[in-house]
Order: structure tokens, then C-alpha cells, then sequence
């Protein structure tokens, strides 16, 4: 339950009618200036708005746009996504590798592909496909309908479709046929048994196919992802592999097909030390395929580069010690240097940077549906004598509270808790003093906690006592449909609430979902220098609507989200700035209804309502309900199918 807003302090005249104090630091508490990139800002008003174009004179404020399509019928949950920040991360990267390749005078190009994998929503791909038009900005498929996608976008000529991971032959068909198509289609091999299958479907089909080759690097990566490469790598071919695929395709006479060279090191590469490494020893085995005949066009650098979570410019695993242009430079200073050592034309650069291009385009907001407060509860105890010793004891100790004797109370007051329920279990304290020991156990806490606030160093074993007191902020949405990698590899996000941000938080809390599983909870938020296991946030006040902002949420999780607690995909919104700095909602694509979700799980509409009926013709011959009230009942749950899934009062 939260905390009773309806109780007031007595204030004097002048305090009743002062205003209260802007609070200046909102963006230095939610590192807004460290991970926002120029896309985020706060207004004198205390709102979030985002600048997805990064002019600071056209922004759109998120509050405004939830009100505004909240007169639409559209609640939150919902995921708003800014199409014009896709756009400016696709120029970005672009732009950076035309930088490095004027400045270090390389003597060829850069073709970037964007890999569907990490967001296949349309409305994303097909942005990604029209701001890099100009690009020649291609795309990846690892998949026989991510190749249906990207055969079925209008790509100019000169992009590449390069497919990944296993193919069999309805894959290889289309690839082939893409190629009929006049689409640059390259097939990259995961595995030499992959060789002998694509050359006989090409043969079959009159078809020269594009292959590549995925080389499996001595050299690791960084991060969560850091298994992705190195010898022990899912996917690849060794030295010796590479060679027998060049034999084969000699002993063919299609040596003149093999026109890539690939390699991946995993996903969010932090260091920027280790991508150099994998530059360096792709670069040589380009070369030395290059000296032996083999005319390579590509070189293709796959994924890897990462985005900058928590903000702190480190090679922590949720942040990168580098950006996009020291990357681009990287690469194309490396290549070069390389290809004129061993003599040889320097390749077409590709990346297929996924996460780097969609992370920041979407921000997930929800609002507050109950706080679970651990100082709920009336703070006087009336005591009247008959308590058990420890709760006389408990309430010794929280009347004696000073700033002279915190570490003695907290252990005191710790010893008498674990006592205290000790002496429950073995029956001798009833339900009254255990709740009346509760109380005045936090109460102590509380009061120590504030005592704490006017050291100048906390002692450590008081570090825990913030996340102890912190409340449980109850969300409307599912961690596990919205944000999976935060439940399942402890990805942190940027969170902070989308408004009342000039406001100073005055409580603490971690963030629990509406499912049933104790796992739908955020316990990690990020911070410059360390892991917050508490956020900073304001007090709930019920029947006002309290928003937040979970942002960077792009790339991946539209797609890993599941289906637990049927809750399905929340409402999305298209938002985009024009050129007078007025908002304008491009679209609003509703969220599943439950009738929806039944029906990915099999549960038809028609079975489920054939079953009500059944069930309310035997209540009402059994005399249980009238005939009226099962209509009704049936009316109820017809209406109730077409509802969001997510809670709507």
C-alpha cells in the first residue's frame, strides 16, 4: 500500500504560500547528460523530451504524448518510438566511416547492413532501408523469413543481403533467387558442409552464387558476449577450413564466387582494444587470401559495436570505452595499414551494427499502480506495558536514536528482530507484538538512516540499510515481454520517471512488474561509477498518474519478448518532430488483446465461449444464477476478449 498522502504537516503562513524549489540536478541524478547522447533533455517544467533529431530546438515531450494519446484510448503500457532517431543513428555511422576514409585516404568504400535479427518490427526496417538509401545501407537475414523481408525491401543495387547461420535448401533457393533478382545476396559459411549443398542447388537453378566465409578468430571479444568469438566460437571456420573451402571452390571452378570475408566477436563489444585485435587478424587473413588469388571484395566486420547504457565511457559491460567514429577509424586506419603491408587492394568495409543503430529510437513508459512501502504503517506504537521484553527492548532502542550511536542501535536493533521472531516461531509472542516489532524495527532503521545523512562517510556495513528501506514501486507492464535481457543477462537500462523531474525525489525505491513471478522485478539501475540497487524517485500520489521512462530499449527486446502471463506487446506510438518543432503522431499501432494472446496458445474464440456457455446452462438449471445474470456474464466476457491485456483502470 503506499504512504497516506491525504496527511499534511501544520505550516505557518509564509510556508503555506511559498513555492517550492526547483530541483536543478535532475539530469546529473539519472546520468541523463552521460548516456543520452544529445537525445534526451529535461524541461524548466520538469519533463523528459527527447530531441530525436539532436537540434535542441525540436523535441518532443513524452508526457505530452502519452495525455495525447491517452485521449485516443491509448493507456500505458506503451512503447513510443521516434523513427527520426533511426534516421540520425544510420547517418551517424555512415558518416563516421566516410570521415575516416577521406581522413586516412582509403582507397575504397563502406557498406554498412542493418541484421534484422535485432529488431524485425517493419515500421524499424523499413526506416533503417529509407534513411540509408543514400548509404547503400543493405541488410542481414539469418532466416528463412528474415530473407523473405529483406528480398521483399526495395534496396538499391549497389546494397548487400548477407544471410548468416544454418541454410538448408529452401534458403538457399531464395538467396539464389534474389540473385536472379539482381540483389547482391552473399551466402556466408557457418560451416565447410554448408560448401557442397549451396554449389549444388546454384548448379541445379543456373544460378553463380555469392559466398562468403565466416573466419573463426584466435581473437576474443569483451562484455557479455565475450564467448561469441575466440576458438571456442558457435560458428566459424578455422585456418584449415578456410583453406579446404578455397580448394573446393577451385576443384569447381568458382573460385570467383568466394567475394566476403566475415568474422563476428560478439554482441556490445566494450573494448575497444579488443575490436582492434579482431581487425588486425581479419585484416591478415583477407590479405593472404587476397596474395593467393583469391579476389575478396568485402570485409566484413560483423556486429559488436556497442552503446553506452549506464554512461560511463568504461569497458563495463553495459557501457563502451569508445565511440562510433574512434570505431570507424579504428577500422579503416587497421585495414589499410594491413593491405599495404602485404601488398594487396584494400576491401569494401561492411558492419552489420544492429544494436548501436536501434537502441535509442524507443522508450518503453508505464505508470506506478501501488507501492509497496516498507514505513507503510502508522509510525507511533502504543506501547501499553504488557509487550513482550524484546518489543520493550525494540522501543528502547528506537527512543535512544542518535547520530553518536547509529552502529550500536542497528545492531541492537538487528539482535532483538532475529530474536523477536525466534521467540514467535516457538509460540511466545503473539501476532500483536510481532507487527508492534516490525514497526519499531524500521522505524529504528528510518531514524538511523537519517541520522546517516549528516556523516561525511557512511560505514560501510550501513551500505545495505538504503536498499533495505527502499520501497517497491509496482509498474504496469511485464519484464519479460518489455525488457527480457534485464531478467535474463541483468542488461541494465536507463529508468527515470518521464516528468516531475524539477521535483526533488524524496524516496527510493526498486521496481517489481504486475506478473506473478518474483523474477518480474529491476533491482540494478546504473550509475557513473558503480551499480545502484535503488532509484531515485517521488512520492506515489494515488489518483494523479506517475510515469516512467525506460529507455534504449531498441534493440532486441521488441523481439525476445515473450508470452509470460499472456500479457503480450503493449501499445506503440510513432512520434516525430517537424521542421517548426511541433510533435506529431505518425502512428498508433494498439496493443494485444486477450483474445489474442489466447489464440497464439490455441485457445480460440469461439471454444472459450462455447465453454462459458456450457458452464452457465448447468449453473443456471442447478438454481445457482438466473437466466439474466449469465448473459450478462457472457456479455462480460465477450467484451473483456476485446480488452488490453495490460491493466487499464
Amino acid at each position: 500500500m503506499p504512504k497516506d498522502t491525504k496527511k499534511r504537516r501544520k505550516l505557518d503562513g509564509a510556508s503555506r504560500t511559498r513555492a517550492p524549489e526547483k530541483f536543478a540536478g535532475a539530469e546529473e541524478l539519472y546520468g541523463i547528460e552521460n548516456w543520452g547522447k544529445g537525445f534526451f533533455s529535461v524541461s524548466d517544467e520538469g519533463d523528459l523530451l527527447v530531441h530525436p533529431t539532436r537540434e535542441a530546438a525540436r523535441s518532443i515531450n513524452l508526457k505530452g504524448v502519452v495525455d495525447d494519446v491517452s485521449r485516443r484510448g491509448i493507456t500505458t503500457p506503451m512503447v513510443i518510438r521516434f523513427p527520426q532517431i533511426l534516421a540520425s543513428s544510420v547517418r551517424e555511422l555512415n558518416d563516421a566511416f566516410v570521415k575516416a576514409i577521406n581522413e586516412y585516404e582509403y582507397d575504397g568504400s563502406y557498406r554498412g547492413v542493418f541484421p534484422i535479427k535485432v529488431n524485425q518490427k517493419k515500421v524499424v526496417v523499413r526506416e533503417i532501408q529509407e534513411a540509408g538509401r543514400k548509404y547503400g545501407y543493405g541488410l542481414e537475414a539469418g532466416s528463412k523469413p528474415e530473407l523473405i523481408a529483406a528480398l521483399s525491401a526495395d534496396l538499391s543495387p549497389e546494397c548487400l543481403i548477407t544471410t548468416n547461420g544454418y541454410k538448408d535448401e529452401a534458403f538457399i533457393r531464395m538467396a539464389l533467387n534474389g540473385i536472379r533478382m539482381g540483389k547482391k545476396v552473399i551466402m556466408i559459411l557457418e560451416k565447410v558442409s554448408e560448401l557442397d549443398r549451396i554449389l549444388d542447388v546454384a548448379k541445379k537453378r543456373g544460378v553463380k552464387p555469392l559466398i562468403g566465409l565466416r573466419a573463426k578468430l584466435y581473437a576474443r571479444g569483451s562484455g557479455k558476449w565475450a564467448k561469441s568469438g575466440g576458438e571456442a566460437a558457435k560458428f566459424g571456420l578455422t585456418t584449415t577450413e578456410i583453406l579446404k573451402a578455397v580448394e573446393v571452390l577451385k576443384a569447381r571452378r568458382m573460385l570467383d564466387s568466394l567475394v566476403m570475408v566475415h568474422f563476428h566477436i560478439g554482441s556490445q563489444i566494450t573494448d575497444i582494444r579488443k575490436i582492434k585485435d579482431a581487425i588486425k587478424e581479419s585484416g591478415r587473413v583477407y590479405a593472404k587470401l587476397a596474395r593467393s588469388g583469391v579476389e575478396i571484395q568485402y570485409l566484413n566486420l560483423g556486429g559488436g559495436l556497442g552503446v553506452d547504457y549506464d554512461g560511463s565511457k568504461t569497458a563495463f559491460d553495459s557501457s563502451m570505452n569508445y565511440t562510433v567514429q574512434e570505431y570507424a577509424n579504428d577500422v579503416v586506419y587497421t585495414v589499410k595499414t594491413i593491405c599495404e603491408e602485404e601488398k594487396v587492394p584494400v576491401p569494401t568495409l561492411v558492419t552489420e551494427s544492429g544494436r548501436a543503430v536501434t537502441a535509442f529510437h524507443s522508450v518503453l513508459v508505464t505508470n506506478v499502480v501501488d507501492v509497496a512501502d516498507r514505513l507503510e504503517q502508522d509510525k507511533t506504537v502504543e506501547m501499553d506495558g504488557d509487550e513482550n521484553h524484546v518489543v520493550r527492548e525494540l522501543y528502547d532502542v528506537l527512543k535512544g536514536v542518535s547520530a553518536k550511536n547509529v552502529r550500536e542501535s542497528y545492531h541492537d536493533a538487528l539482535q532483538y528482530k532475529e530474536e523477536l521472531f525466534t521467540l514467535f516461531n516457538l509460540g511466545y509472542v503473539s501476532l500483536e507484538d510481532r507487527s508492534k516489532g516490525e514497526i519499531l524495527f524500521w522505524n529504528i532503521c528510518d531514524k538511523i538512516r537519517r541520522h546517516l545523512k549528516s556523516l561525511k562517510e557512511i560505514p560501510e556495513e550501513f551500505e545495505d540499510l538504503e536498499v533495505m528501506l527502499s520501497d517497491k514501486y509496482v509498474l504496469n507492464f511485464s519484464v519479460f515481454q518489455s525488457i527480457p535481457d534485464s531478467w535474463a543477462i541483468d542488461q541494465l537500462f536507463p529508468i527515470l520517471p518521464i516528468h516531475r523531474l524539477r521535483e526533488r525525489p524524496a524516496e527510493s525505491g526498486t521496481l517489481t512488474d504486475i506478473t506473478c513471478d518474483s523474477d518480474g522485478k529491476i533491482e540494478k539501475f546504473i550509475d557513473l561509477r558503480d551499480i545502484k540497487e535503488s532509484l531515485p524517485l517521488h512520492n506515489f500520489r494515488r489518483h494523479q498518474p506517475y510515469l516512467i521512462g525506460i529507455c534504449l530499449i531498441g534493440a532486441y527486446q521488441d523481439v525476445l519478448g515473450d508470452l509470460h502471463n499472456l500479457l503480450g506487446e503493449a501499445h506503440e506510438v510513432l512520434a516525430i518532430v517537424d521542421e517548426n518543432g511541433r510533435t506529431r503522431i505518425q502512428d498508433l499501432l494498439p496493443g494485444e488483446t486477450c483474445e489474442r494472446v489466447l489464440s497464439y496458445m490455441n485457445w480460440e474464440r469461439q471454444e472459450i465461449l462455447e465453454g462459458f456457455w456450457r458452464q452457465l446452462r448447468r449453473a443456471t438449471e442447478k438454481g445457482k444464477i438466473r437466466e439474466t445474470e449469465a448473459k450478462a456474464i457472457a456479455k462480460d466476457l465477450e467484451v473483456t476478449l476485446s480488452h488490453y491485456t495490460y491493466l487499464e483502470d
